[in-house]
This record gives structure tokens, C-alpha cells and sequence, in this order.
């Protein structure tokens, strides 16, 4: 009599005996990886968070009324974020700190563009160290020579500034050969006298009494025209999209001045100015 064959015999799992033969060996053990595995490269620096290195030292060709000619922002510095490295020794303390010298030492004076013939005197100049926020988050010490008459005002205003955690990229004294320095369109220096004439004008500016300060240049450009400073800046001309160290209407900076009777340049109809504070409205 015939028997209907079932179905096949399931496969035995891996290492468990075969029925009916010799019992199969033991799987080896997987030998586990030696050492600890190597790092993955760090992942490179988003753009803006680095200064490259040709900023300061690729002059612009020049136009016939001296300033650089207008270029595109590079890449890199159209989210500018870095803050440079100081030039000053920290000021004792962790937070916001101060510390006015009036008159300024004669030091300072000489790595200034102080000379005879400008319209205040040396010693009618305070030396200003402040403490200030960089784009880093860190904390960074700078510099102001400014008119002594508003030397607290100054550390009224960048005492608001610390608070609000509003960035600077750097805050010194401007230098001498810095005003017959061929263009690179690419500065952005915090900084209040400098002794030199209004932008397309032959009168002293502001600058020149220690009575007016400019605060990031790069993110804050002067516009007239067609003409944008500093020459690089064209990509800060939008305000609409915001980025770190602008100056908005209604904001942190805006207040800060105007607490101390400053007036902001980018109120002005004719230009605007929007890095430059004064005492005057000039």
C-alpha cells in the first residue's frame, strides 16, 4: 500500500544538531574590532565664522575720487561673524568693564592719527578700555579714543551694548597709515576719532573731535548713489535679511545712543550712514 509522503522537515537552525547524524561544531565567534575606531574629520567652519586670510590685504583699483571700486561681497563675508583677535590685555572680571585714562597717554596719542592742525587737542582726548561681546560669544577687550567731554557717555552706551550681547568684530584706535592705505573695501573696525574729512567733503568730520563713533562698518555700510562703504559691503545694503552686528531701527544700538543725545547716520534722506553715531546729527 503506497503512503502519501508529508511535507520536507524544516532546516535545522544554525548549531543545533542534525537529526538522525553528528552533531555539527560550534559557530566560531565573531572577533570584535581592535581599538577604538578612528575619528571622522571635523567638519569644516561654516562661511563667515572665519576671517579669511587676504581680508585687509587686497587693495580694490581705485576710482578717480580715491575710493575702491564696488565689487560683490564675497562669499565669505556675506554672513560676516568673526571677531579678530584683540590688541589689548583683557580688563579684570568676567562681564561688562571699563577703565577711562583722561588725558589720553602720550602712547596712545602717537599710534593715532592725532597730528597739529586737527580741530581738538591732544589733551582734550580720552582714552576709553572696554569690554565688549565678540561675534564669538566670548569676551573681548577694546579701545576708543574719544573727545574727554563724552568719555562716560561712551561707557554708558557699550556698557547697553554688553547687555544686549550685541556683536563687535574689533574696537581699537585707528592708525595713521591706515588713512593712506590703498582701498580694500573689506573693514569693519569699531572706532570713534579719527582725524580726516567727511566722506566727499573738505570739512572735518565728526570723527576729527572725537565727537562721533562708528560701530561695524561692514554690516552697517554708508550708501550714496551708487557709491557703498566699505566697497565690499554691497550684500549689507538688504535689511530685510538680517544677519549678526546690524543696526536696525528700533534696536539694541539705536537705544543705546540715544540714551547718551547721540543720533544715528542712517536716519539721514541724503546718504545713509547706518555705522555712524554722533553727537551733533553730522
Amino acid at each position: 500500500m503506497l503512503r502519501e509522503d508529508g511535507p520536507p522537515p524544516a532546516p535545522a537552525s544554525p548549531g543545533a544538531p542534525a537529526t538522525g547524524g553528528t552533531p555539527s561544531a560550534p559557530a566560531a565567534p565573531t572577533p570584535s574590532p581592535t581599538g577604538p575606531a578612528a575619528p571622522s574629520a571635523p567638519a569644516p567652519p561654516a562661511p563667515g565664522t572665519v576671517a579669511p586670510a587676504w581680508l585687509g590685504k587686497r587693495p580694490l583699483p581705485e576710482t578717480a575720487d580715491g575710493f575702491g571700486e564696488i565689487q560683490a561681497t564675497p562669499r565669505v563675508l556675506r554672513n560676516r561673524r568673526f571677531t579678530l583677535p584683540d590688541t589689548l590685555p583683557m580688563l579684570p572680571g568676567d562681564g561688562f568693564a571699563s577703565h577711562v585714562v583722561s588725558p589720553a597717554p602720550a602712547d596712545v596719542i602717537a599710534r593715532s592719527t592725532w597730528v597739529e592742525g586737527c580741530p581738538v587737542s591732544a589733551s582734550d582726548l580720552a582714552w576709553v578700555q572696554l569690554a565688549f561681546r565678540g561675534f564669538d560669544g566670548a569676551r573681548h577687550t577694546g579701545e576708543l579714543l574719544v573727545n574727554a567731554d563724552v568719555a562716560q557717555d561712551m561707557v554708558k552706551v557699550f556698557r547697553q551694548l554688553w547687555r544686549a550681547k550685541f556683536p563687535l568684530e574689533e574696537m581699537r584706535v585707528t592708525r595713521r597709515d591706515e588713512l593712506d592705505a590703498a582701498p580694500t573695501g573689506d573693514g569693519n573696525n569699531t572706532s570713534a576719532f579719527v582725524c580726516r574729512p567727511s566722506v566727499g567733503s573738505t570739512h572735518f568730520s565728526q570723527h576729527a573731535y572725537g565727537l562721533a563713533v562708528d560701530v561695524n562698518q561692514f554690516q552697517n555700510p554708508y550708501t550714496k548713489g551708487d557709491l557703498v562703504l566699505p566697497e565690499l559691503a554691497s550684500a549689507y545694503i538688504d535689511r530685510t535679511n538680517v544677519r549678526p552686528g546690524m543696526i536696525l531701527t528700533g534696536g539694541p544700538v539705536i537705544r543705546a545712543f540715544a540714551s547718551v543725545g547721540w543720533e544715528w547716520g542712517g536716519y539721514w534722506n541724503s546718504l545713509k550712514d547706518r555705522h555712524h553715531f554722533s553727537l551733533n546729527n553730522r
